[in-house]
């Protein structure tokens, strides 16, 4: 098969042309420069060149805070840039698989995870966004494509939560982190293999791609620095009031993950065993 990855020099990006070509994959890597989504003659003739089996859409507008102000931009990239590559995709007889996130949901008077199939209610631009993109692609291309839905990403490539605690711990003494938001770190490797997979399977709809169990940020920032060789106790415990920021951040973020199953795909494996096998990458690259 051939496969076209948008967004391929994000960190989600660079490790699904990574894992596909790990795979014997032919695959078009393409960053901003190479295609800019919102562009329709850009991504109908970017799809003419290539001429993909499958796109994969890792392109996104991510500054969360950021588009609290600046939605219409955000809209632009995560509403109707998916939109133009399902359409081309329905075109060139080409599946899309969406990348998206649990901003979708709100996050909030919840403690059990969020089916794929539960009403989305973002409380974010971020999320609105994000939303429309997925609704957008599931309209243009019923029956060929798929909304992955991740969270809590970190991997060896770009700015991201992990990589910031491997290197406060070798500048600061004790880390303040928030403890009553709980989500799933996901190695960003493990999300590209099962896009790979998806793709290989031909299923469509939404499904949920994050490391399985949970945690708070607190205690991801501990079992970094365990795993790092350094004392989990220099983490201190804070709360989300000495973080205050523009988009309020979900309380909860579990997703849970039964479509996987009915696909024939087993879940993402647990996300401490992801992390230990992740940190010596990440560390590579950090230092």
């Amino acid at each position: 098969m051939r496969w076209l990855v948008t967004g391929a020099c994000g960190m989600l990006g660079q490790d699904t042309v990574q894992t596909l070509r790990g795979r014997g994959e032919f695959v078009a890597g393409l960053g901003r420069a190479g295609l800019d989504i919102t562009e329709p003659a850009a991504v109908a003739s970017a799809l003419a060149e290539h001429r993909p089996d499958i796109v994969v859409n890792c392109a996104a507008y991510t500054a969360v805070d950021a588009a609290e102000t600046d939605e219409e931009r955000a809209l632009l990239v995560n509403g109707e840039g998916p939109r133009l590559l399902a359409r081309a995709c329905a075109a060139a007889h080409a599946r899309l698989i969406h990348v998206s996130t649990d901003y979708v949901f709100s996050g909030e008077d919840r403690d059990v995870p969020y089916g794929e199939d539960e009403e989305p209610a973002p409380r974010t631009a971020y999320g609105r966004t994000k939303l429309a993109g997925e609704r957008a692609v599931l309209a243009e291309l019923p029956g060929a494509s798929a909304v992955v839905r991740t969270a809590w990403l970190y991997g060896a490539h770009g700015s991201n939560f992990v990589r910031t605690m491997l290197r406060l711990e070798g500048t600061r003494d004790t880390v303040a982190v928030v403890d009553d938001q709980h989500g799933q770190p996901t190695w960003s490797a493990d999300v590209a293999a099962r896009i790979a997979d998806l793709g290989v399977s031909g299923a469509s709809g939404v499904f949920h791609a994050t490391n399985a169990g949970e945690a708070s940020w607190y205690e991801l920032a501990r079992e970094v620095f365990r795993l790092a060789g350094a004392d989990p106790d220099r983490v201190r415990r804070t709360d989300s009031r000495a973080f205050v920021r523009p988009a309020p951040r979900p309380s909860y973020s579990v997703l849970g993950h039964e479509r996987w199953r009915a696909a024939g795909l087993a879940p993402l494996r647990d996300w401490r065993t992801a992390l230990h096998e992740a940190l010596p990458h990440i560390r590579k690259e950090t230092t």
